[in-house]
């Protein structure tokens, strides 16, 4: 085959997204921790699913045209960072070939190499040994082959290998998959999806997943590199982020020079422009001369300044129920809307300030469209996002990029997290101020949690147990025991310290309210000086979320 059109790229693209579909189950059920929490599969298929409806609904010839109604459906229904590195990925795939009606073995794999280069820059701190490098390799390999290969199978046909040889390599890159002895679940679920490229292109049946055990692979995507770094490892602390739209008697933009200028403040430098804006990323000690530097072209229209030394251990995200309709509120000029599970939950994040809960989480990520959609209906003037999940942060952030009001992410990663910065927030400061102020109130909240393991491991040499009660304490597991009591027992011994004012207990549906009043009775005897709050947020596996503030 020596060239491919919208059509035949539009089977490929109903292909791999039916063989991810079949899979993603399996995909889900592969986690280093023992904490239900499998969604890798789940994002990435319905993500998928949202691209390829958008092809059947867009049937072109021109591949350019499909190329950009996937990139358009990936980008909509995009869930979780692997959902949203998934669309990123296609999103360059389909700008680098958006005005070509067919392409050859070369195009191909140049694309593949354009969309690797676009989900790179989309992703504030890469991870090797994730779904990153088993796209990045795959293209380079069929870079590398297609210049010599004009077959577009034989390119495809290298470029699916490498990737299977990229996933059997990722633990020798991420030591948490080491540690463990298995594969990245993001990878996989690529994988998944270029089998069914190659498959539609060579006419062949879809290949069956051998049998496999739940170790087999891992979910990284959960569970960083960074689970195991320590804070001192942080060299340049603040994730700084601005956008500077250009303006007459302001210096001349030079993409080089002000890349340059700025080179010197940190590492992770990203600077991207068009005629209009530039949009900076860096990892720096000095998040205000950033700041500075990018007003000496314009107006600063986009601010974000995380502290990564306070948010580096906020990596376990809570559990929810799968999203279901938005809990509508009435209309607001400045509105937070936020995500949460469980009934008490949203009602309590309701009480103290939310304006609007959309409902869903660990297990079911909302998409872009589900929170740009609760913006929209919302209808308020400015809005801030609360995604109280690592795994939903990337989908807030992208749904920002595609509202026309003012609107920004404090991503939190908790729902202790969400908690505090709702509290913080201020109706008379600018959006960039209450973005600031809130994600400085929740880095000195601690977030507990008890939670079920679900088969035997070892984690950080902790022995777990099917069935047990896991205790984690900052994301760490720190003991796991049979007795719900001594689990809930443990995670507040490891969070009071002398400077704790604020103990918030929040208990689930699987917990009952004697049992939580007994934890309450255990805190105000070990630790008269703090105060105690009790609420029932009826939310499921998690039988306790603690706060500690």
């Amino acid at each position: 085959m020596q060239s491919l059109d919208g059509i035949k790229f539009a089977e490929m693209v109903q292909m791999g997204a039916h063989h991810l579909f079949q899979n993603a189950n399996y995909v889900d059920s592969l986690n280093v921790f023992p904490v239900p929490d499998g969604d890798t599969g789940t994002n990435m298929n319905l993500s998928m699913t949202s691209g390829a409806k958008e092809t059947e609904q867009y049937v072109s010839e021109h591949i350019g045209k499909t190329s950009q109604a996937l990139s358009k459906g990936l980008l909509m229904g995009a869930r979780g960072n692997s959902g949203v590195i998934l669309s990123q990925l296609f999103r360059g795939f389909g700008k680098f070939i958006e005005k070509e009606a067919t392409i050859d073995a070369k195009g191909l794999a140049d694309a593949f190499q354009a969309g690797v280069e676009t989900a790179y820059k989309a992703v504030m701190k890469p991870v090797e040994g994730t779904i990153l490098t088993v796209a990045r390799e795959a293209a380079k390999k069929g870079v590398e082959v297609a210049e010599t290969e004009t077959d577009i199978i034989a390119v495809m046909e290298a470029f699916t290998a490498e990737a299977q040889a990229s996933l059997e390599r990722t633990p020798d890159l991420l030591p948490v998959l080491k540690e463990v002895g298995v594969v990245d679940s993001g990878g996989q679920g690529l994988l998944f999806v270029y089998e069914g490229f190659l498959a539609s292109l060579k006419g062949e049946p879809l290949p069956v997943k051998n049998e496999a055990t739940l170790d087999d692979l891992i979910n990284a995507e959960h569970h960083r590199a960074q689970d195991f770094m320590d804070t001192s490892d942080i060299e340049f602390g603040y994730c700084t982020e601005i956008m500077v739209r250009f303006e007459e008697g302001k210096e001349p933009f030079s993409e080089d020079q002000f890349r340059n200028e700025l080179n010197p403040l940190g590492d992770s430098l990203l600077v991207i422009s068009d005629e209009e804006i530039a949009k900076v990323h860096i990892h720096s000690e000095q998040p205000g001369s950033v700041l500075a530097m990018g007003q000496k072209y314009g107006s600063l229209i986009k601010i974000k300044v995380d502290n990564m030394r306070e948010q580096h251990s906020a990596i376990v995200g809570e559990d929810h129920k799968a999203p279901s309709p938005v809990k509508k509120a009435e209309k607001h000029p400045y509105a937070i809307v936020t995500i949460a599970m469980g009934e008490g939950v949203a009602e309590l994040l309701r009480s103290i300030g939310a304006s609007y809960v959309i409902e869903g989480g660990q297990t079911m990520n909302p998409s872009t469209e589900d929170i740009v959609k609760a913006v929209q209906e919302i209808g308020a003037e400015k809005v801030l996002i609360l995604p109280n999940n690592k795994n939903i942060v990337m989908a807030a952030e992208q749904a920002v990029e595609l509202l026309d009001i003012e609107a920004a992410v404090v991503p939190t990663k908790t729902i202790p997290q969400g908690m505090a910065a709702i509290l913080s927030f201020n109706p008379e400061a600018t959006v960039e101020m209450n973005q600031a102020t809130m994600t400085e109130a929740y880095a000195n909240v601690k977030t507990g949690q008890v939670t079920y393991a679900v088969r035997d491991t070892s984690i950080d040499g902790v022995e777990i147990h099917k069935d047990d009660f896991m205790a984690l304490a900052e994301g760490k597991i720190v003991l796991s025991t049979p007795a719900l009591k001594d689990a809930a027992e443990k995670v507040i011994t490891d969070l009071v310290d002398e400077d704790a004012e604020i103990v918030t207990v929040i208990y689930g549906e699987d917990t009952t309210e004697e049992n939580a009043s007994e934890l309450v009775k255990f805190i105000e005897e070990n630790y008269p000086e703090v105060e105690v709050e009790l609420f029932n947020g009826k939310q499921g596996l998690y039988p306790y979320i603690i706060s500690v503030e």
